[in-house]
């Protein structure tokens, strides 16, 4: 499977369905959680009904969709510019380590580097994937130097996520 079959396009309302259960195959793959498909549904048509809250990218291979990701923006006054986040990043297993990912990952750095307001692209990865974490350094991608904290609001989200 060559790289050069591998299309990136920006996702459109009507990949909704394979968002969703790209990102149920994930939470269950990497946290064996089971996403509430309701809370899940309603988030990802929140990215397209709220362009500002960002953007997905599907992958395809001769017309199947084979990944995604979605890239979302934080501020940095440090920097007066923009983080773009990589975030619901998620390959077929069958499509794995075939390029699927660097083609997203290439399609999202060159409209990062034409947009004057983009300073870098971030991502955060488990401690144990060791494939991905290869991947990102090969991008020439780097380890930050911080830990993640979290402190759940919504109940909603805490009884479905913990």
């Amino acid at each position: 499977m060559a790289e050069t079959n591998i299309t990136v396009r920006a996702a459109q309302r009507s990949d909704i369905d394979t968002l969703v259960d790209f990102n149920a195959a994930m939470a269950m793959e990497t946290e064996s959680k089971t996403l509430p498909r309701e809370m899940l549904r309603a988030g990802v048509a929140a990215v397209f009904d709220k362009p500002g809250r960002g953007f997905y990218r599907v992958a395809e291979i001769d017309g199947e969709k084979v990944g995604c990701l979605m890239v979302t923006f934080e501020w940095s006054d440090w920097r007066n510019g923009d983080w773009w986040w990589l975030q619901s990043v998620y390959v077929k297993p069958a499509f794995r380590r075939h390029g699927v990912f660097r083609a997203m990952y290439a399609h999202v750095e060159r409209a990062a580097q034409a947009s004057p307001d983009v300073v870098g692209i971030r991502l955060y990865v488990e401690k144990e994937n060791h494939h991905a974490q290869s991947t990102y350094t090969s991008l020439g991608m780097t380890e930050e130097d911080y830990f993640m904290y979290r402190k759940t609001l919504r109940a909603d989200v805490k009884a479905a996520l913990g």
